[in-house]
């Protein structure tokens, strides 16, 4: 019986514990944001969550992560790195923002290539007409439509004016994959003009921080810059089963 009692009070002191840490960690978090927000412009979402280290949060204001102290005196910008895991906690966070900033925009606003077969992985690919590496991309579809890979395109055009222009004609085509099939071919796509999302893909480029193309979303928020050839990439989503 006492080793009972022992026992229940042991569980009752844990789990009243437990309860006492999170309320003290939801009461500094109020009291972060309440600082946070003197210091930042009116209107700025935020939002701020525990990190494993202690005493330190992470915030999110405006799609920019820092780190700060519950007083919000000392706040670094940087890549929180737990050095025994080899994780990066920061590109964990950055992958929720991108996922985030996509489901916003919609696959509607995207240009899609579908696998006629079961859908296995979708990927994300930010992408300029005139980009040669992109093109090189865009020449193995084949591969990830006979994997059951969906891939969908979002317009950077970097490349300027022309580059602007022919996104725009290939979006409003009456066929926008055939369209872009030519383009990425290097051949004349038919002037055209519509409403469109390009301007929505370019803001949405700049949020998360897209500087060159192609660069590739994984369904994991991960992002890859640069080209990976298909054998690799597909390599790279299987392993993430």
């Amino acid at each position: 019986m006492k080793l009972l009692l022992k026992s229940g009070l042991l569980l009752i002191t844990m789990v009243l514990g437990a309860v006492s840490a999170v309320h003290a960690n939801e009461a500094e978090i109020k009291e972060l944001k309440e600082n946070i927000n003197k210091r930042l412009p009116p209107n700025t979402a935020l939002s701020v969550k525990t990190t494993p280290v202690k005493g330190v949060y992470e915030i999110m204001a405006g799609g920019q992560i820092m780190y700060a102290d519950k007083d919000a005196r000392y706040i670094f910008d940087g890549d929180l790195i737990d050095l025994k895991t080899k994780k990066n906690i920061t590109e964990d966070t950055r992958g929720i923002v991108r996922l985030s900033a996509l489901d916003k925009l919609g696959e509607n606003n995207m240009l899609v290539y579908t696998p006629k077969g079961k859908v296995e992985h979708t990927i994300t690919i930010f992408t300029d007409i005139y980009c040669p590496y992109c093109r090189k991309l865009h020449d193995e579809m084949p591969d990830y439509m006979n994997n059951g890979v969906k891939v969908r395109y979002i317009f950077v055009p970097f490349k300027g004016p022309k580059s602007v222009q022919t996104s725009v004609s290939v979006w409003c085509a009456d066929d926008k994959n055939k369209a872009m099939d030519l383009a990425k071919g290097g051949k004349e796509v038919e002037k055209k003009a519509c409403d469109n999302p390009i301007s929505l893909h370019q803001a949405l480029a700049t949020e998360i921080g897209i500087r060159g193309t192609p660069a590739i979303m994984l369904e994991s928020g991960t992002l890859l810059p640069g080209y990976v050839p298909s054998a690799k990439l597909l390599q790279q989503l299987n392993t993430q089963l």
